[in-house]
């Protein structure tokens, strides 16, 4: 699962060729969650609240870049990097 981005020891990634819904996972300490792409939405897991807010943000501005790295990956195509949070 390729690591796509890193910020404030929260790190997010995506699998190659998942299911759907297009979605992305995080990992925060010892918390995980999986986030909907489409609609933003927290579709399995948890988070502290300040994480959670942290990955919305991060996830609102890269929201058409995360779209295109999900038909990427869906296609076993590389994803690189996606710039995080300052």
């Amino acid at each position: 699962m390729p690591e796509i981005c890193r910020f404030y020891g929260i790190i997010i990634k995506m699998f190659f060729d998942d299911h759907n819904p297009p979605h992305f996972h995080v990992l925060y300490n010892d918390f995980t969650a999986i986030i909907e792409i489409n609609t933003l939405s927290l579709i399995e897991g948890k988070l502290p609240p300040r994480a959670l807010g942290l990955t919305m943000e991060w996830a609102s501005i890269n929201q058409e870049k995360l779209k295109e790295f999900w038909e990427a990956a869906k296609r076993l195509q590389p994803l690189g990097k996606i710039a995080p949070l300052e």
